[in-house]
């Protein structure tokens, strides 16, 4: 690794706007944004993927190897990237850094504590929570109903042994006996704010305007009433800051905030674009999960309260994902998927076709990325490469960043350059005057296949509340399976005609949207049988192993 102080200079840092956390970390300095103009033709592409399958399929790799071949083309290119949750880290996904030779360092410190971004979130979270149960202890001035509090607790770890608590225990001097929960870091509220605030005024504007609760009279109670606002954006003031570090060939990432693209809205920070677009005439970004979840995510939510566009999606694909989608051996095991299987491709590839489709809905063009493995046929490659063709990619390239770093990604790189010369006209999915109704029929039909949406009583109850609180003209954030692009984890490949489910609805007026709950989806997740926890450990010099 190279002293972070020269990666920042390379990066086009000046040295008043860096604060070093050690020697291969910095938090980049939120002025840079106001003293460096954007760069003139600055483009961002969106890199997202297929449906994902348990074995994943490269994203973050191609990601990272894809900003590292731009450098080596001679462009200035810089990726913006999530960090990673200790939930999938230590649960089913382990390290979340990219692999092979495009990965990022430091890695072990990225994927564990890091700047301690994700704890300054969970603890001015669970400030708010422990305020709002004082408040119910003392006074209640404000009038809360406590069956109507709508704040949670959280953690940053798989546990669902608190998904549904009592708390308040024990008598009077323990406060309000009540049910409540727990949330995993990755999908609260605050972190999504952190995400999308634009600066430390936003930041305690967005704390003040959260939805904590209902009074007895049926109205809403936000965080600026209880007081609580300041004392959290003081918590997140340096989380504020985007991070610095570097990929294995030493091109400038900035790493910051982390929602989940499931539960949360699955991009990398407002602010950390912002930087990038000053620094770089490429900033490749990565969206979470498949184009339904991430990408939509990205041009309904992120891209539209912002103000920010993109010229280009790269869409990530293998040749075993077509395989898995196409029902080839209704198998996990990746030797069983590594077989030829032309056929199961073929149909595999209708996964591809709709992800395809989901692009054009954005109106920008799209190139598709085969992260290769060593097992893919020629004849298994022929058939992706021409049914994205005709599903309406750009270019349809192998890639090899894994195993070959930034010389596995020129091709990759050259069709991005050439998609962001065609001229193209970002846009949204739906109009914000909508009804939350209508928006959510309007992701479901375009985006998942779905023939209806169908509401919940509970849903239903929750939309009339939302608009009695003027919270129905916001964008809105699905929280559905990642693994298929319906609700149900089972359906795979390209799913259509069938009713979605809407369980639930929540305001996260603070970051600025809705959200609604998908079939069984659920914001605190579990512990496989086997986690990747139990392969991670400490050598007796202080090595950690087992993250990558």
């Amino acid at each position: 690794m190279r002293p972070i102080t020269e990666i920042a200079e390379k990066a086009g840092i000046p040295a008043e706007f860096l604060h070093p956390q050690g020697r291969h970390k910095a938090k980049v300095d939120l002025n840079l944004i106001q003293a460096l103009p954007e760069r003139p033709g600055a483009r961002t592409v969106v890199v997202t993927a297929v449906t994902p399958t348990p074995l994943g399929e490269g994203k973050t790799v191609t990601s990272i190897g894809l900003a590292m071949a731009l450098c080596r083309l001679g462009r200035r290119a810089l990726c913006t990237l999530r960090q990673p949750s200790l939930g999938p880290l230590f649960g089913v996904k382990g390290g979340a850094t990219g692999g092979g030779r495009s990965h990022l360092m430091p890695a072990e410190e990225i994927n564990l504590h890091f700047t301690g971004d994700i704890h300054a979130v969970a603890t001015a979270h669970n400030l708010l929570a422990a305020m709002v149960d004082n408040h119910l202890k003392h006074t209640n001035s404000l009038r809360l109903n406590s069956t109507e509090v709508y704040w949670n607790r959280t953690v940053d770890m798989n546990d669902r042994a608190l998904r549904d608590i009592v708390i308040g225990l024990g008598g009077d001097a323990n406060g309000v006996a009540r049910e409540t929960a727990f949330e995993i870091t990755a999908a609260s509220e605050v972190m999504a704010i952190l995400a999308l605030c634009e600066g430390y005024a936003d930041l305690k504007e967005r704390l003040g305007r959260i939805l904590v609760a209902a009074d007895l009279d049926g109205r809403g109670v936000r965080a600026s009433a209880l007081r609580a606002a300041g004392a959290m954006a003081a918590l997140l003031r340096d989380a504020l800051r985007p991070n610095l570090v570097q990929t294995s060939e030493g091109t400038p990432c900035l790493v910051h905030a982390g929602p989940f693209a499931n539960v949360a809205h699955g991009n990398s920070s407002v602010l950390a674009d912002r930087v990038a677009l000053r620094l770089a005439d490429y900033v490749v970004t990565e969206s979470g999960f498949g184009s339904e979840c991430g990408a939509e995510k990205y041009f309904d939510i992120k891209a539209r309260l912002s103000g920010l566009s993109a010229q280009a999606v790269v869409l990530v694909t293998t040749v075993r994902a077509m395989k898995f989608h196409g029902g080839a051996r209704r198998t996990r095991d990746p030797k069983a998927l590594a077989r030829e299987d032309v056929p199961a491709v073929e149909r595999g590839c209708e996964n591809l076709l709709a992800h395809l489709a989901n692009v054009a809905h954005f109106g920008v063009p799209a190139v598709v990325a085969i992260n290769r493995f060593p097992t893919d046929t020629p004849s298994e490659l022929e058939v992706v490469r021409a049914r994205g063709l005709a599903g309406g990619a750009l270019r349809v390239v192998e890639s090899e960043v894994f195993g070959r770093g930034s010389e596995g990604g020129l091709d990759l790189a050259r069709a991005v350059e050439t998609a962001c010369t065609i001229p193209s006209e970002p846009r949204a999915l739906y109009d914000l005057n909508l009804p939350l109704e209508e928006k959510a029929r309007r992701i479901a039909r375009s985006m998942y296949g779905a023939a209806d949406v169908h509401f919940s009583p509970k849903a239903k109850r929750r939309i009339e509340f939302l608009g009695d609180v003027g919270l129905s003209g916001l964008p809105l954030c699905v929280a559905k399976t990642p693994l298929s692009l319906s609700h149900d984890p089972e359906l795979r490949g390209r799913p259509g005609g069938y009713l979605f489910p809407i369980a639930d609805v929540r305001a996260y007026a603070g970051a600025g949207f809705v959200t609604m709950l998908a079939g069984e989806i659920m914001t605190m997740p579990g512990l496989p049988k086997v986690p990747m926890a139990e392969a991670v450990d400490l050598t007796a010099d202080g090595e950690i192993v087992g993250l990558m």
